[in-house]
């Protein structure tokens, strides 16, 4: 990591408070990360009149890197504001800024890619890489369907976060309604959905148990029509020497579009053999109660890890059946990667 130290960063902190900054900090890091990855759908699908394998199979290597740009600065009041910038494979990432006011928490505003409120703990199952859920669809293209019934904050917008005598955490999350074709601090352009709040609360009553529960409302758009749908989660995980296992309920009541309602349960288990080596394994099922998806979505997913110093490997393979609650409906997903830190 390289570290670059500039003083006085008092026109960042004037335009954020009536107060000035003493010193403040800069610095970059980086990762980059090469994977190979298989998935069956699409690239499966029979041609109804060569009835040959259509062969979408793709390139399965890729490359990606990652630089992400932070800075900080102490006020006279004790406050800190930082700043943050990823740039992954060239484009712009999570963008946002944090206020930590201390014993009074601390808020974060973000543009793209963090999750809020409920989202921050929408899958707290233990995993050894990626969750159940990654890279399963329905067709193969990695973009129609997925694994259904997870709950959601936004990624854009407002989260406050505290923690209470080391044991109570909260976060709030407000993603505010926008229009839209418009970006961030313009009002213009047709459209737009009804703003998502939402909050969670995790406690750690004793030695190695976590316990979490959260609610939210979030803004969908239907046809020419703003409305929202209703989230809650709750789950618990625990730490028994080198065992971690957890549980998780999450409820979404899509009363916007259909008034259908998901419930999806996960558990997962997962073995750390040393400080370098751990494998997982996690199980989802969902539950639709609409009438036209009478079929259980259920998934596995297996994760290994190995980590030496700057260096990781790790390795994941999920499976699923009645994708989005769709008879006849499966996708199988691969992913092998090594990445590098600096």
């Amino acid at each position: 990591m390289n570290n670059w130290k500039k003083a006085g960063l008092t026109a960042l902190a004037g335009s954020l408070v009536a107060t000035s900054a003493y010193a403040g900090a800069v610095s970059v890091t980086g990762t980059a990360n090469i994977t190979y990855a298989a998935k069956s759908g699409a690239e499966d699908t029979v041609n109804s009149a060569s009835g040959t394998s259509v062969g979408n199979d793709g390139d399965r290597w890729g490359i990606n890197k990652t630089l992400s740009f932070s800075g900080s600065g102490e006020m006279d009041n004790g406050w800190t504001v930082s700043v943050s910038q990823g740039l992954a494979a060239g484009s712009t990432s999570g963008l946002g800024m944090t206020v930590d006011m201390g014993d009074l928490g601390s808020i974060n505003y973000e543009t793209s890619t963090g999750a809020r409120g409920i989202g921050k703990i929408k899958d707290m199952m233990p995993t050894a890489d990626e969750d159940v859920g990654n890279g399963i669809d329905v067709d193969g293209s990695g973009t129609v369907g997925g694994l259904q019934g997870t709950v959601s904050g936004g990624t854009t917008g407002f989260h406050y976060a505290n923690t209470v005598n080391d044991m109570i955490e909260i976060g709030i999350g407000y993603t505010p309604k926008g229009k839209g074709t418009s970006a961030a601090g313009n009002v213009s352009g047709p459209g737009g959905v009804a703003s998502t709040t939402s909050a969670f609360v995790k406690i750690d009553p004793m030695d190695g148990l976590e316990i979490g529960y959260g609610v939210g409302e979030a803004g969908v758009s239907v046809g020419d029509t703003s409305q929202t749908n209703d989230y809650m989660t709750y789950y618990a995980t625990y730490v028994y020497g080198n065992f971690t296992v957890g549980y998780q309920y999450s409820e979404t009541d899509m009363l916007a579009a259909t008034s259908a309602d998901d419930d999806q349960t996960r558990w997962g288990v997962l073995y750390a053999v040393n400080d370098e080596i751990s494998v997982s394994y996690q199980n989802h099922t969902n539950e639709s109660s609409l009438s036209t998806e009478t079929t259980d979505e259920e998934a596995d997913g297996y994760s290994a890890s190995y980590t030496s110093g700057g260096m990781t490997i790790k390795a994941h393979r999920n499976q699923a059946d009645g994708v989005s609650n769709a008879a006849n409906s499966e996708s199988e997903h691969t992913e092998i990667g090594v990445t590098f830190a600096f």
